[in-house]
């Protein structure tokens, strides 16, 4: 069985390829389909920009298609970067871009009022534009300093308090074990196992 992932996040396809390794899946990025438009995630949820991404990539493609839209939410700020965590620093910020800024807005909080999550919503669409959508959530501190190798985005300021551990630091298995993206593609993959 062939699924479309949504994305060219390298990251995360990896991330996600790892987490169905020998479940029967072929995972595709969208770099396997070059002709398709860049689609604009607009929406004011996570669940409206998963959805969007994979009911257009699903129809565009014609296959079973699984898009995400996650982020960090910092509670001291009212919830950002939330939806807006890839382009906080702008456009065409880089990972570090990001990082620097959300450093920068943290400067003043003192870490015990440094509370964040990591929140994904995640879409599975067939062609028809018929979706299922699932959820997930992990919390954690953020530091003042970037700390690991592994891992993207924001990981290497997320600390995981179980584990005195960002996720950059974790090792892979356990990452995508307790991850946000873990939780909801674990979610997805008992729905997908019933149509392999």
């Amino acid at each position: 069985m062939e699924l479309v992932v949504a994305t060219r996040n390298q990251g995360k396809l990896r991330e996600i390829r790892a987490l169905l390794e020998g479940s029967g899946i072929t995972v595709l990025g969208l770099d396997a389909f070059p002709d398709l438009p860049e689609i604009e995630e607009d929406g004011a949820t996570f669940e409206a920009n998963a959805r969007k991404k994979a009911v257009t990539v699903a129809r565009a493609t014609g296959r079973l298609t699984l898009a995400d839209d996650s982020g960090l939410e910092v509670a001291v700020l009212d919830g950002r970067p939330g939806v807006h965590s890839a382009r906080y620093a702008g456009e065409t910020a880089s990972d570090a871009d990001n990082n620097a800024k959300l450093l920068q807005t943290l400067a003043s909080v003192p870490a015990e009022n440094r509370q964040g999550a990591f929140c994904c919503a995640m879409a599975l669409c067939n062609r028809e534009g018929e979706c299922r959508v699932f959820f997930g959530k992990v919390e954690g501190l953020l530091l003042d300093s970037p700390r690991g190798e592994g891992g993207f985005g924001y990981d290497p300021l997320f600390l995981v308090r179980e584990y005195g551990r960002t996720m950059a630091e974790l090792p892979m298995e356990i990452k995508n074990r307790i991850s946000h993206r873990g939780q909801a593609l674990r979610q997805a993959l008992e729905v997908l196992r019933t149509r392999v």
